[in-house]
């Protein structure tokens, strides 16, 4: 994080509340915005800190509720949220609070202990290896506080409107409109409010009357399997308490996770089969039922309940949306003006831990994009790859829940040695709960891969996985990705060759001056006049020299360039790598004699790998992506 590059203030860096600043937001909603969001979950929250980052972007978010979230809910965070949070700048207070994942414990009936399950395997946490952040848990109101402090913080200074029910949602026809989205909402008093807007995004839940106002409907499996969840401070000699673990039992099915603060445990319950169009309010279901089945299941061991913090029912559907925006029931020249994301388009089962994290995943895949189209970066054909994008992820998703859902309900296999198919499929499935293994196809925003070979590491369509490097100008080792923060920028990113890096014949040297003074290079024309360098696109580049082997000023100044009202340089584009261990290149597959190119989208995803030298390469894509900005 840089600041102070316009001046010194006071205070925490992160903070925009300044005298300078514009009011805060009364109690009125606004009557024309930029972006309206509707729902203050996760995937709202997430899309409103995004949005806060921009003060040139006028956002609103509104909940049906009266206040923020206080308990309960989803709880997992996989290793790519927290990624997303460190872009955010809160993955540190994430994990301060957090319960690590770093074990999995099975237990389950066996043919040679029938009055009680055994423990049957406990293993390492396999996602730890796909992400240099672990799998966490922590209660989702707190990921929520997390949000609104980088909403209020932000340049844009955002904050909810609870209390207000949307009542209507209408989108005119009118090409030259500048708002043609129309939305009405009821406040707790019954006042009548309108809001027209640019963009509306329907963040608001399974029962989205976004959705149903663009008449997408969700198509799936109704729920026949009922669950029952519960936030429990207990005592009990079952010895893995602290450990996430599956029991399988002739008497039922419990999931436990471990929670935030050494004490607080949280159990899913397997309850009877659904009837046919039976809804979980009619099975009449107390949270002393739960209990009562959850301590027939735990036999032998001792469950005594001291406080009951939170529980609730639920029904498992897999349910999916053919399209994530308004473009269902128009032409084929209509582009989307009303979008939706998260539970609003797909549901699913949450013992996968998925839920939330892919809800915020749509959002930080729309965000930027939002952004781009409306600060005249790039044209509004650049939301059409949000739906095709998220919607083919979300339809993954949904297949692994069926099977995980499946294989979990099936009774308990009589085996007392071998892995049971669920602890087989579970640990094949790893890589995809961490949330790291999304890869989007190619389109306007990702390459072919034609030079694929270049960096193997890093896959076309995959988000760019970090590595240790150090920084050249203060020898600080810092993780690569991590320098990719949530602000709307692209990065190319140079991975120099054999060639001696002071060498003014070298490829690095060559594409540094392509970048600062032809007028074809892709930062000259996209950076308006008067702008940062830097600005819409960053260049960073990491060499194959020890950082003591080198100095700054015998690089290209567009590397470290100039930037603010003084002129201050930015000293933290430039990386060596780690003497001490694999380098990057390793790592990573980074031809060392060669070196490689990496376009790296504003959502932290790998968009194309090129040759050091593909400067036609460059023009070509980002001509594709960004509009001119003379």
């Amino acid at each position: 994080m840089q600041f102070y590059v316009n001046g010194y203030f006071p205070g925490d860096p992160r903070d925009h509340n300044t005298e300078t600043t514009k009011e805060k937001p009364g109690n009125s909603l606004p009557t024309e915005v930029d972006v309206l969001i509707v729902g203050c979950g996760p995937a709202g929250l997430l899309l409103a800190a995004q949005l806060s980052a921009f003060s040139d972007i006028t956002s609103c978010i509104v909940d049906q509720k009266s206040g923020p979230l206080a308990v309960g809910q989803a709880d997992g965070i996989s290793g790519r949220s927290l990624e997303i949070f460190q872009a955010l700048g809160f993955s540190d207070r994430v994990l301060r609070e957090a319960y690590f994942l770093k074990a999995i414990s099975f237990w389950r009936s066996a043919s040679q202990h029938p009055k009680g399950i055994v423990s049957a395997e406990k293993k390492s946490d396999g996602r730890s290896a796909f992400s240099e952040f672990p799998h966490v848990v922590l209660n989702q109101a707190r990921v929520h506080d997390f949000l609104l402090d980088v909403m209020h913080q932000g340049p844009a200074q955002l904050t909810p409107h609870y209390g207000r029910r949307m009542t209507a949602l209408s989108h005119s026809p009118d090409l030259e409109s500048p708002y043609p989205v129309t939305a009405h909402f009821e406040n707790d008093d019954s006042v009548l409010e309108t809001v027209t807007a640019r963009f509306v995004v329907g963040c608001d839940g399974a029962r989205s009357a976004v959705r149903a106002a663009i008449q997408v409907p969700l198509h799936g499996d109704f729920a026949n399997k009922a669950w029952g969840v519960l936030d429990l401070l207990l005592i009990t000699d079952f010895p893995d308490i602290r450990i996430k673990t599956i029991v399988q039992s002739t008497e039922g099915n419990v999931l436990i996770i471990p929670r935030e603060g050494g004490h607080l445990v949280r159990f899913y319950v397997e309850l009877d089969q659904l009837k046919t169009d039976e809804r979980v309010n009619a099975l009449d279901v107390s949270a002393d039922d739960l209990i009562a089945v959850i301590k027939r299941i735990m036999q032998p061991y001792a469950i005594t309940v001291k406080e009951i913090v939170w529980w609730s029912v639920y029904e498992i559907g897999q349910r999916l949306c053919d399209v994530f925006d308004n473009r269902m029931h128009s032409t084929a020249n209509v582009l989307p003006r009303i979008l939706i994301a998260g539970d609003a388009c797909h549901t699913h089962s949450p013992k996968a831990g998925q839920g939330m994290n892919v809800s915020m995943h749509d959002s930080f895949n729309l965000g930027w994009k939002l952004a781009a189209v409306l600060r005249g970066q790039s044209a509004h054909q650049l939301l059409l790859t949000y739906s095709d994008e998220r919607r083919a992820i979300a339809q993954e998703l949904i297949d692994f829940d069926k099977e995980l859902a499946t294989i979990f309900s099936r009774p308990p296999e009589q085996t007392d040695s071998s892995q049971s198919t669920l602890q087989q499929y579970l640990v094949k499935a790893d890589g995809y709960v961490s949330g790291t293994q999304v890869r989007y196809p190619p389109s306007m925003i990702v390459g072919n891969a034609g030079r694929q070979n270049l960096a193997e590491g890093y896959p076309v369509g995959v988000r760019f996985a970090s590595a240790d490097v150090i920084r050249l100008v203060d020898a600080r080792p810092v993780q690569l990705g991590h320098v990719l923060e949530a602000d709307g920028r692209w990065r190319i990113i140079a991975f120099a060759g054999s060639q001696p890096v002071i060498n003014a014949e070298s490829a690095l040297h060559k594409l540094a001056h392509f970048l600062s003074d032809s007028a074809a290079s892709p930062i000259r024309r996209c950076t308006p006049i008067g702008a940062d360098w830097d600005s819409v696109i960053e260049t960073l580049c990491v060499l194959q020299v020890d950082y003591r082997a080198l100095n700054v000023t015998d690089l290209p100044d567009s590397l470290w360039p100039a930037k603010g009202r003084y002129g201050l340089r930015d000293y933290e584009k430039i990386f060596c790598v780690d003497p001490d261990q694999d380098s990057i290149y390793v790592r990573r597959g980074i031809s060392k004699t060669q070196g490689a190119l990496l376009i790296v989208r504003p959502d932290q995803h790998v968009a194309e790998v090129l040759a050091l030298d593909d400067t036609a390469g460059l023009i070509t894509f980002f001509d594709a992506v960004l509009l001119d900005a003379h």
